[in-house]
């Protein structure tokens, strides 16, 4: 599933001074790299996801995620340190990834790969509003204005018409708002704790959450085939998760962020390659509108950072 700017970082949040641009134009290579990731692992759910549940794709995706991470962790050191991934602010946070995976996964199966990937990108939106609500920052009328765009943006993707009701659209509006309440979390935990283990704790829940459920839809059989993709996707997953990480600690994020846009391209080529879809009028209306929208508030971020830099 995407992932919004670099999530599993908490230390991505807190201005500090810019990086050389060389580290920079690392940090950009790293997000396209991440958003490719995602969106290789979202198509394959896609597909597979026409033959199996959602809560068995999640399931068996989890347990090979959680196996190559914990691999990971094992091979830099810091698997002894475990138990964090139990501590409030982690477990929380992970429990918000794990709903909302459930969610994403779910309006995945019955949506174009471009609209789901284009409501998610809704992200940045919801986590300036939670932002203001939950952490009383200071919303200028710019980032009002680019708040409202956005979600106008994302009404025109959804397009409800009276007599209708699109729950796949909607699912997908509720999973991104799950995902903008997990980052405003992760600015809670402890910014020593190992953003792997972070990362280990999320995979943890999700493959949890998918095993609960499991039994409520019953087992589907597998072929080989699908045990591969599933494998494929599981480490395009932890690629991306990774790649993220990597992006916001060798850039700075209002440099780095925009290049987040390139998952929607993915999805645009991917979702007409794989399954002929392409976006109406209306929808590239609202895409724009929405990727005008993140790229404003990424600019009030790099207009703030400034003043907020010490001179010299």
């Amino acid at each position: 599933m995407p992932l919004a700017t670099g999530a599993y970082l908490p230390d991505h949040l807190r201005m500090s001074a810019s990086p050389p641009l060389h580290d920079s134009r690392l940090g950009i290579l790293w997000m396209i790299g991440g958003m490719t990731a995602f969106l290789g692992n979202d198509a394959i759910v896609k597909s597979v996801s026409e033959r199996l549940p959602t809560p068995q794709i999640l399931a068996v995706r989890g347990l090979m995620a959680v196996t190559l991470i914990a691999l990971v962790a094992w091979r830099m050191g810091v698997l002894d340190r475990i138990r964090v991934i139990a501590s409030g602010w982690v477990a929380l946070r992970a429990g918000c990834e794990g709903v909302g995976t459930l969610l994403y996964v779910t309006a995945l199966s019955g949506l174009p790969l471009a609209n789901a990937t284009a409501i998610n990108q809704a992200s940045p939106l919801f986590v300036a509003l939670l932002a203001y609500l939950m952490l009383g920052e200071h919303v200028g009328p710019a980032r009002r204005w680019a708040i409202a765009a956005g979600f106008a943006g994302v009404m025109l993707i959804i397009q409800p018409r009276p007599g209708e009701f699109n729950a796949f659209a909607w699912l997908a509006l509720l999973a991104t708002f799950v995902y903008s309440l997990r980052d405003i979390l992760t600015r809670r935990i402890t910014p020593g704790t190992p953003s792997i283990l972070i990362t280990l704790a999320t995979a943890a829940v999700v493959m949890a959450i998918g095993a609960c459920a499991l039994p409520i839809v019953g087992w589907v059989p597998m072929r080989s085939t699908d045990l591969a993709l599933l494998a494929l996707a599981s480490a395009l997953l932890s690629t991306g998760y990774y790649a993220m990480i990597a992006a916001v600690r060798n850039g700075e994020l209002s440099v780095v962020a925009p290049f987040r846009y390139t998952g929607l391209l993915w999805a645009l080529v991917l979702g007409f390659i794989i399954w002929g879809d392409i976006p109406n009028v209306v929808s590239w209306i609202g895409i724009a509108l929405l990727l005008s929208a993140g790229m404003l508030l990424v600019q009030e971020q790099r207009r703030l950072a400034r003043r907020l830099r010490p001179a010299g």
